[in-house]
């Protein structure tokens, strides 16, 4: 089954708000929370999960689809 990510607005606001490498960083945070489903919050419940990069961090919840983000930070 596909993954579904869910961006929600503000969160494709503050993408736009960054430079190319922020931007290219957050992208890469999301795509490992991805990756790593065991690190993450279990699908369907009322729990969130902070996933950090380098310099950047991805707030998620879990559905059976994929991830929804809910908000992103980058200390760049």
């Amino acid at each position: 089954m596909p993954y579904e990510v869910d961006l929600a607005v503000r969160v494709e606001d503050a993408l736009d708000e960054l430079p190319p490498e922020g931007r290219k960083e957050v992208m890469e945070t999301i795509a490992a929370a991805l990756l790593r489903p065991g690190e993450g919050p279990q699908p369907g419940g009322w729990r969130a999960t902070l996933i950090f990069g380098p310099r950047s961090w991805v707030w998620i919840t879990a559905f059976l689809g994929g991830i929804e983000v809910i908000d992103i930070g980058w200390a760049g």
